[in-house]
């Protein structure tokens, strides 16, 4: 591991590569920049890595595009990849349609302790809202300000707390609030270590709880969750989900029972395949290097 990368950021992307720009310039806008960002690419076109090409000069932070065939949904797969090229001994995970606020880097590397992983949410817009905003808005973070997206769109509702809430409150809405500290892969992070004891993602599952399960996982090996909701702030943007069926949905249901009932930790179908952490005989993913020297985030 890098010492000198402070945090690995990994997030998966398919065929979006507009939302991947806000997401890429939301990173951008940090208020550090000791960090890596892993894209775990699962199948895109060409029109993804052309315009991560295009970004390279933009982003202060370095960026790896890391790509594998389209075959299906496999978004396991590709965050099992990254986190086998993550520098970082602490990797913190997103989506490719969640925009991060300036200091979600700062909030998961503050707030991380060892034998724990951080929980936090999202703030879900609508299609309209989501794009309406623009990279000069994410650079000035107006998109994070509740009262310039109820005016683009945005309906009013308590979680508007998660944007309106100062350092003070936040940390008192997360002590209190009544919600599990799940593992939830749009804001969640942990050790490399941690996530390797358990062998990462389990490649069975399809959309819908795939990250639940890894989370039940790290707690059945002692790894136990932190809420941290509404401290690490990212907005979500809309999107289709034409990837959703009611038979994946139920095989996921029934495999993270089978973790909850039998207490599991390790997956065979993870980083590394079998019962125990044997070499992987696979090839290595196709890699696609993005490292931008530091530069001011141009407009």
């Amino acid at each position: 591991m890098n010492r000198a990368t402070a945090a690995s950021v990994i997030f998966t992307t398919y065929n979006q590569p507009d939302w991947l720009e806000k997401v890429l310039f939301g990173f951008a806008a940090q208020d550090r920049a000791d960090f890596e960002v892993l894209v775990a690419d699962d199948g895109s076109d060409d029109r993804t890595r052309q315009r991560l090409l295009a970004l390279q000069p933009l982003l202060p932070m370095p960026v790896r595009h890391l790509w594998q065939p389209d075959d299906g949904f496999r978004k396991c797969e590709a965050l099992n990849m990254a986190i086998a090229a993550a520098r970082s001994d602490y990797l913190v995970f997103t989506d490719g349609d969640c925009i991060p606020r300036a200091d979600f880097v700062s909030t998961h590397l503050r707030e991380r302790a060892p034998g724990r992983f951080l929980s936090g949410g999202y703030h879900k817009l609508p299609m309209a809202t989501s794009h309406a905003i623009t990279a000069d808005d994410i650079r000035d973070q107006r998109c994070f300000d509740a009262r310039w997206l109820h005016a683009r769109g945005m309906p009013r509702t308590l979680r508007d707390r998660k944007l309106t809430a100062g350092p003070t409150a936040a940390r008192l809405l997360d002590a209190v609030s009544t919600a599990r500290a799940s593992w939830n892969g749009h804001n969640a992070s942990g050790w490399a270590r941690d996530v390797l004891s358990v062998n990462g993602f389990d490649q069975r599952m399809r959309y819908g709880g795939e990250d639940r399960e890894f989370g039940e996982r790290l707690e059945n090996a002692g790894i136990r969750g932190k809420r941290i909701r509404h401290r690490a702030i990212a907005v979500h943007l809309e999107h289709p989900r034409g990837y959703v069926t009611a038979e994946g949905i139920a095989f996921n249901r029934a495999l993270r029972a089978e973790t909850r009932r039998t207490g599991r930790a390790w997956t065979e179908f993870g980083i590394r395949p079998g019962p125990v952490m044997a070499p992987s005989g696979s090839a290595a993913p196709s890699a696609l290097p993005l490292s931008a020297s530091p530069a001011q985030w141009k407009s």
